[in-house]
């Protein structure tokens, strides 16, 4: 069947206008949204566990009488691992491996120096004490986000890690919670939403106030993170997920077109693009999308996403195609091409480099390591991938001796009365030492 995906050449005179419009994406909820959330967040921030049973039974369609229905116990994890087949749990044991390996190298650890005349300075690393992780629930779940959003936490140190997963119509899916059990989430409350968020970001009677929010969610989700920022941390807004591919046309078209399926079925929305200065190369990779997609369960997601959002971009060359690599600045890059590590250091801004033909994205999806957290729209030209760092804090350290005191009171005395701040100035002069 034909896919109508758009075409762009760097030729065309207008080529960046259509590139910024085909990236476009407003990620701002509506009115109607932001006031659904705002209601919600505020009663369940009043209400506490009564608002959250009252949005939990009318949003997931649930019949809950007491909050205690809505926590899964340690036994209840334990039983629904039992019931997943030994094949996925040895599966999600080898990735949360793999992850926890992966992120114990960003660990960073307390250090400090001293001057000369005894002044110590430094930094100490302290793990969040409490962290929420949402995890969307449902049919379509998603146990790989369990371990991508917990593993790093752990390994940070974080003591308590709650989690919240909606349960519409009751339906509790056992390969999350088996990804719980074995990431080692501490508590698990059924609970989805903005209720869920403003739950975590306020506390109710039952569910614990964390420190910083993180996961996936939908615009109800993304509108509350953003209505409890300053209350809490949180991670990001996401926006779709998307995949840039630069190849050279010497990668299977095959390969390519299921590279570009992988994005394109998360949703409708998801963003698929691939770049190459070889004209018949893309010709290829079209024809094997056609003739592939009628095999894909989720055809009908994908044809909207490929046609909604999706494109081949022509280039002069790979140079032209990493600069444009740049501007688009994806979520995943894929650099199907020869000798990746060439290329790769002219790459500043992408957030996660698959570097050749043998490096599906699908694969960081899942148990490559590193996290699949990643920034989207374009964010990644100033953020980063979800990592150990994002559950720290880091406190300065500054201990001055009397010679050290003396010394620096001798520079932040006049600095402070540049200012006109005398007490400042009085206060570092106090330790001035008199001899001097």
């Amino acid at each position: 069947m034909n896919i109508n995906i758009r075409r762009f050449s760097a030729s065309d005179l207008d080529f960046y206008n259509k590139i910024d419009s085909l990236l476009a994406w407003d990620s701002v909820s509506d009115t109607d949204v932001q006031a659904s959330v705002s209601e919600i967040v505020n009663s369940v921030r009043a209400r506490g566990d009564e608002a959250l049973i009252e949005h939990t039974n009318r949003f997931d369609r649930r019949s809950v009488a007491h909050v205690s229905e809505l926590e899964i116990s340690k036994s209840e994890m334990q039983a629904a691992k039992s019931r997943v087949s030994s094949e996925i749990v040895l599966s999600l044991e080898a990735a949360a491996k793999r992850v926890r390996d992966y992120h114990e190298k960003q660990v960073q650890p307390s250090w400090q120096y001293q001057e000369d005349n005894g002044t110590v300075l430094g930094q100490k690393v302290t793990p969040l004490d409490r962290v929420g992780v949402y995890v969307p629930g449902g049919k379509a779940a998603y146990p790989s986000s369990v371990l991508m959003n917990v593993m790093p936490a752990k390994v940070a140190g974080v003591q308590d890690i709650i989690m919240v997963v909606p349960t519409p119509d009751g339906y509790v899916n056992d390969i999350v919670l088996a990804a719980a059990d074995i990431a080692g989430v501490d508590r698990v409350f059924t609970v989805g939403g903005a209720q869920a968020v403003a739950a975590l970001a306020y506390g109710t009677e039952t569910v614990p106030k964390v420190d910083k929010i993180v996961g996936p969610g939908n615009i109800y989700v993304a509108t509350a993170k953003k209505m409890v920022f300053g209350v809490v941390g949180i991670d990001m807004i996401a926006g779709p997920s998307e995949i840039l591919v630069v190849c050279d046309g010497k990668t299977d078209p095959d390969w390519i077109a299921m590279d570009l399926f992988s994005q394109a079925e998360h949703d409708e929305d998801a963003q698929s693009i691939l770049i190459s200065p070889d004209q018949s190369f893309l010709d290829e990779v079209q024809r094997s999308m056609e003739r592939l997609i009628d095999s894909q369960s989720r055809k009908d997601i994908i044809l909207a996403s490929l046609e909604g959002r999706g494109a081949f971009l022509h280039v002069d060359n790979m140079d032209q195609a990493v600069e444009l690599a740049n501007y688009v600045a994806a979520e995943h890059l894929e650099l199907s091409v020869d000798n990746p590590e060439e290329w790769v250091d002219k790459i500043r801004h992408a957030g996660a480099i698959f570097m050749g033909r043998h490096t599906p994205e699908a694969l960081g999806d899942y148990c490559a390591g590193p996290n699949h957290v990643l920034p989207t729209s374009g964010t990644a030209r100033f953020s980063s991938p979800l990592g150990v760092y994002d559950f720290q804090k880091r406190s300065s350290l500054i201990y001055c001796s009397p010679e050290g005191a003396s010394d620096l009171a001798k520079i932040a005395s006049p600095l402070a009365r540049g200012e006109s701040l005398e007490a400042h100035a009085l206060s570092a002069e106090y330790r001035i030492k008199e001899s001097e």
